[in-house]
């Protein structure tokens, strides 16, 4: 039998008896369509872009009502705790470039059950974002100078014609995903410019308006509601919402021209840059607030638009105009990205195995995933429908991006386990001390999103299992029996987490059953017993043996294409040629042989 192949990205298949290989449907295949136009300033715009949304519009109020002027410190925590978490998903990024990338690292390391619970947590955390732009546009908006807007918000949450007018914003956000990923990366840096611009210029301007040092001392003092406040402002108050925007890069990897160097860069630059605008804004706000808002101290603060209400205070009519437009602009900046990764995830999932193939198709013209824009935008009206405040879905998103962060300083040391020889391009020596600490963190900004905020989104993460289940058993118990023992270090991490919030100290909402100090000891003890069972429970599952080959197959196309002879037995897709092996027993066996 005469055997001839092609090699790409595309994965083929040997028709035994035939002297040729058939290629099979490759509408839902990981990078056939996607066009790989993204640069490093592109992708640091999509990660700026997502950091900086509605965040800073509201963050510095929620954080100040909670932590007072130690709010600045929680900013300092956070963007601590996000580049820790950043830095072992940048190395598993630069590994696999794939669309939806952070939906698929936990598949790679321990199976199905690991990696969906963590896909789930995932997109639960960046599809709710959507909805929460668009309120956070309505909701600065209700502070104009008119009847109609006045009635887009209760004070509470939206009216029946804010959810309209932030129903129209979910339409305008994937409308513009729908036609081209270069439309969106020319629209997006362009807009991400002006969102640095304006809080630059806001932070400035307050500062030189007016700045009260007394607030940093008076109002019960620096930290007026003691330390425990300032970690639960880290938690619930915008801060990981802001921050959670790094890993919009790591989901578009698979449009990035070059995501070795670049993603790392996007990733890391964004979140410095961010951090150097939010503690800025927090110091600016801190100090321009009349000393009449703070009679009540600082929880009695209750801005409807906190930045644009401070500028009118002070008589910046200018900025305060500036600001009621880029309230539309810098969530709708984000939205809009989040429209683009979330699709991106949602094909992560098909592939995975977890969603009907329908989903993970993308469009050949445009390289446009828009079956999976059309879910997103389902999902996103549901949430836009059931949490009409910019604070509750602060509060949602932030715990459940939490969950999803643990399964990154797991997935990446049991890859260096079981797959050293795979390429890094991103490889940090001090991952082994890096990936544990940043388990710790992630453990604690878990707890101190506080009960019973922790309990019910862990409730939430228990929905979607039934969609796993529905997939998953089906199959045989012999073939799902490693998944499940994979994953029963995450299943087992929830509810130990969820039974810890509840017996918490009452500093973080539980009924005191552990005295403070010791419960923050107490988590970061269960952070690192779970990070070590979690990492010695991976295991070389058939997703890590698929990417395996796929990254094989790529090895051996530039190989062909720099007009280098590929080896006698190269992998190709599912085929093992020259050893005359077809299928899946051929994938295991290269698998292990490697």
């Amino acid at each position: 039998m005469e055997t001839r192949w092609k090699t790409d990205s595309t994965r083929w298949t040997a028709s035994e008896g035939t002297d040729t290989l058939s290629e099979p449907d490759t509408s839902t295949a990981s990078h056939k369509n996607y066009r790989r136009s993204l640069g490093t300033i592109s992708l640091t715009a999509v990660g700026l872009g997502s950091i900086i949304g509605s965040g800073w519009l509201f963050g510095a109020e929620r954080a100040a009502k909670l932590a007072g002027p130690a709010s600045i410190l929680a900013w300092v925590i956070g963007a601590a705790v996000a580049l820790t978490i950043a830095l072992t998903y940048s190395e598993l990024g630069s590994m696999f470039p794939k669309a939806g990338g952070m939906v698929r690292f936990g598949q790679y390391s321990h199976g199905s059950l690991a990696g969906y619970l963590a896909a789930w947590a995932n997109w639960i955390a960046i599809v709710s974002v959507i909805p929460g732009e668009a309120t956070a546009s309505v909701q600065y908006m209700s502070s104009w100078d008119f009847g109609w807007a006045k009635g887009l918000y209760d004070g509470k949450e939206l009216t029946l014609s804010g959810v309209g007018l932030a129903s129209v914003l979910l339409l305008v956000y994937f409308a513009l995903n729908w036609f081209a990923i270069t439309l969106f990366a020319k629209t997006n840096t362009a807009i991400t410019v002006f969102k640095v611009v304006v809080p630059t210029l806001t932070a400035g301007a307050l500062l030189f308006a007016h700045f009260d040092t007394a607030h940093f001392t008076d109002h019960g003092g620096f930290a007026p509601n003691g330390w425990s406040a300032v970690f639960t402002a880290v938690a619930v108050s915008g801060i990981v919402w802001a921050f959670n925007g790094f890993q919009s890069p790591l989901n578009m990897a698979g449009e990035a021209r070059d995501p070795g160097k670049s993603l790392p860069k996007a990733v890391i630059g964004s979140i410095l840059i961010a951090l150097v605008i939010y503690v800025a804004l927090q110091i600016a706000f801190l100090g321009a607030i009349p000393a009449a808002d703070l009679s009540g101290g600082w929880s009695s603060l209750s801005y409807t638009s906190p930045l644009a209400d401070l500028a009118i205070a002070w008589g910046i009519n200018w900025l305060a105009i500036l600001l009621y437009a880029d309230a539309f602009i810098s969530p709708s900046g984000t939205g809009m990205i989040y429209a683009a990764t979330t699709s991106r995830m949602i094909h992560g999932v098909q592939e995975n195995g977890h969603l009907p193939k329908l989903f993970g198709r993308v469009d050949a013209k445009t390289g446009i995933p828009r079956p999976a824009l059309v879910l997103n935008l389902v999902v996103a009206f549901g949430f836009l429908a059931v949490f009409r405040g910019w604070g509750s879905l602060a509060e949602i998103v932030s715990v459940a991006t939490v969950i999803s962060y643990i399964t990154g300083p797991v997935a990446v040391m049991s890859l260096r386990r079981l797959a050293p020889d795979l390429p890094r391009p991103v490889k940090l020596r001090a991952m082994p001390v890096i990936a544990p600490v940043a388990m710790v963190f992630g453990s604690l900004v878990l707890y101190w999103a506080r009960w019973p905020l922790t309990g019910k989104v862990i409730l939430l993460m228990a929905a979607g299992v039934p969609i796993w289940a529905w997939y998953e058993l089906r199959k045989p118990l012999a073939e799902l029996k490693p998944h499940l023992k994979a994953g029963a270090w995450m299943v087992t991490y929830l509810f130990v987490m969820a039974g810890v919030s509840w017996a918490g100290s009452e500093d973080f909402g539980g009924n005191g059953r552990l005295p403070e100090g010791w419960d923050m000891l107490i988590v970061a003890g269960i952070g690192l017993a779970f990070y070590y069972w979690g990492v010695a429970s991976a295991w070389a599952n058939p997703s890590l043996a698929e990417v395996r080959r796929e990254i094989e197959a790529e090895q051996a196309s530039g190989e062909a294409a720099r007009g280098e002879a590929a080896p006698v037995d190269a992998v190709v897709g599912d085929a093992v040629v020259g050893d005359a092996v077809v299928g899946g027993a051929a994938a295991g066996a290269a698998s292990r042989r490697s």
